[in-house]
């Protein structure tokens, strides 16, 4: 069974591993202050995402599944538990940069974008700057709140 948490200090060493498994980003992780959702399989590592708070935006940041648990649906539950998050954080906006999965995330409602029209404080994000090149495709999402 595949339970989806957020990740302990305990996960680091592997979750760095899957994401430079999948050819993600890592260099500036331990210091960005992001929070991962990891996937756990039984105490395996199946799958990650992150999730970086600029106010009420944030970046979606580091989205990777294992090889051996891909087309399970993995990725669809990350993103949405990920969104679940964002809103009991306050954030009303997530962002991301992807070369790879623009149909996957247009799919679960993500919008492409100007990457210029994304928020300054999101742009200063070394994510922006530096780690993510010109070529990667800007997207996003509005979340909607739930009525309580």
């Amino acid at each position: 069974m595949t339970t989806i948490r957020f990740a302990t200090e305990d996960d680091l060493p592997h979750l760095l591993a899957l994401l430079k498994q999948s050819s993600l980003p890592t260099e500036d992780l331990v210091d960005a202050d992001v929070a991962f959702l990891v996937a756990d399989s039984d105490g395996t590592m199946a799958g990650v995402i992150g999730l970086q708070s600029f106010g009420t935006d944030a970046l979606l940041r580091s989205l990777a599944v294992a090889a051996d648990h891909r087309g399970q649906g993995l990725a669809r539950r990350l993103v949405a538990e990920l969104e679940a998050a964002a809103r009991r954080r306050g954030i009303d906006t997530v962002y991301l940069l992807t070369q790879t999965a623009e149909r996957f995330f247009l799919l679960q409602g993500f919008e492409a974008l100007p990457r210029h029209e994304a928020p300054a404080t999101l742009q200063a994000s070394a994510e922006f700057r530096s780690l993510c090149p010109a070529s990667a495709v800007c997207m996003r999402k509005r979340l909607t709140r739930s009525v309580a």
